[in-house]
């Protein structure tokens, strides 16, 4: 384990949310291209000077090396607000040279408890506060999986066998192993393979509840090899229920596209979670998101949101308006923010509208969250363009930014993450 920095305060500028950019804001569903912000906009609601969360940003740095290639570095910062002013404080791990989650689990014989997830090799850990600050306490799960790349590369953790404990759902790669990692009896941990096939990479593993018997399923995003030309690339969501004992089944057929990133959750407030899958644009298409509910035929899937980009990694529902109702932020890699709302048919294409035109990233993390705990959800999202992190509230339909974190790093920053943290865990 090896401090990178100190608690050291980060300066708030205030500014809009932007609603241009250099790219010419695209054509949606609906046919709406909006901004939430305007010229004018009403005074944001005053960050409180003290929150009860951070944040954790699960991230790489890379430099260059001898050969000019790039150099990955693991890093995971903490940021929180305490007397008015932003702080940050940063740690990584030799182990791994990426931190691909981090993320707060209620761990058996443990409570809550900061576990990440590394990559090269592949590591899951559980982290505690000590004299230095925060480092290893324990390695849950370390696994050689057999390929050219041995990567934990996403997880969720919920109660999934009744038994009231939380177990972790984790994705892979490259030997596209999905496992579930459960607290024993006797102490340690053991990991069970759900699924395993050569030379494919889990990108996100998501939990829910689409048909309501009160189970958690397993969602999981097995596709070939990335491929960063645009080309077709096969790819599917297939789905495993452990407490049930139900295994592999494919619940998203996306033929020669396909997806990594997807989002379950009770956008419309039925009472029944969705599955959403943002499927990746093929050789100049569209961005496509798609709804699939309990029982959908795998290879349909209602189309609610599309836009012109090549990709969106991440998808984050809330209330950001505090009207009791659900929106949903698509973080698209090159047209930037949009915000996304169910009609009356939610199955029906959504309207959507831009939050911020520049703010940009390959993985582009967001987040919809509430760390000031009033009830309504902030959106927080790494825009690794310009090394920043930034808050987002609505007032009066309008969304106003605040950027609350910069890199001082002057390598070039990868965000694979953001998560929640309560402030006495983690600083």
């Amino acid at each position: 384990m090896q401090l990178r920095l100190s608690l050291v305060p980060v300066a708030a500028a205030f500014a809009l949310a932007a609603c241009g950019g250099d790219d010419a804001a695209p054509a949606d569903a609906s046919g709406a291209a909006e901004s939430a912000a305007s010229a004018a906009p009403a005074a944001a609601p005053a960050t409180p000077a003290d929150l009860p969360r951070g944040l954790l940003l699960a991230l790489s740095t890379f430099r260059n090396g001898d050969d000019g290639k790039p150099i990955p570095q693991s890093e995971l910062v903490v940021v929180t607000r305490s007397g008015g002013a932003w702080n940050a404080a940063s740690v990584s791990d030799p182990d791994s040279n990426v931190f691909h989650k981090a993320m707060v689990v209620d761990l058996p014989g443990h409570g809550p408890s900061l576990v990440t997830l590394g990559a090269m090799k592949a590591a899951v850990k559980r982290w505690q506060k000590g004299d230095a600050g925060l480092a290893p306490a324990e390695t849950l799960w370390e696994a050689k999986f057999g390929g050219t790349f041995d990567r934990m590369r996403d997880g969720e953790a919920a109660d999934l066998f009744g038994d009231g404990k939380q177990a972790l759902a984790i994705a892979t790669h490259d030997q596209g192993v999905v496992a579930v990692l459960r607290a024993q009896e006797g102490g340690g941990w053991a990991a069970t393979e759900l699924d395993r096939k050569p030379d494919t990479f889990v990108h996100e593993i998501e939990l829910g509840d689409l048909d309501g018997d009160g189970v958690r399923e397993i969602y999981a995003t097995p596709s070939a090899p990335n491929k960063l030309d645009g080309s077709p690339q096969p790819g599917e969501v297939v789905r495993f229920v452990p407490g049930k004992g139900e295994g592999r089944a494919v619940v998203a057929d996306l033929g020669m596209r396909h997806a990594k990133e997807i989002l379950v959750a009770d956008v419309d407030g039925d009472g029944r979670d969705e599955l959403y899958v943002s499927v990746e644009a093929a050789e100049g298409g569209n961005l496509e998101v798609k709804r699939y509910d309990a029982g959908t035929d795998p290879t349909a899937g209602a189309v609610v949101v599309t836009l012109a980009d090549p990709m969106c990694r991440f998808l984050t529902a809330g209330d950001l308006d505090g009207d009791g109702k659900q929106e949903m932020v698509v973080a698209a890699k090159d047209t930037g923010l949009w915000l996304a709302r169910p009609g009356a048919d939610a199955k029906a294409p959504w309207t959507t509208e831009h939050i911020d035109a520049d703010s940009k990233g390959f993985e582009h993390a967001a987040l919809l969250t509430d760390l000031d705990g009033d009830g309504v959800d902030e959106l927080y999202v790494a825009n690794d363009k310009a090394k920043q992190l930034n808050r987002y509230v609505w007032a009066n339909g309008k969304a106003q930014r605040e950027t609350i974190y910069t890199s001082a790093s002057p390598n070039a920053v990868l965000t694979w993450n953001l998560m929640p943290a309560p402030v006495e865990l983690v600083k």
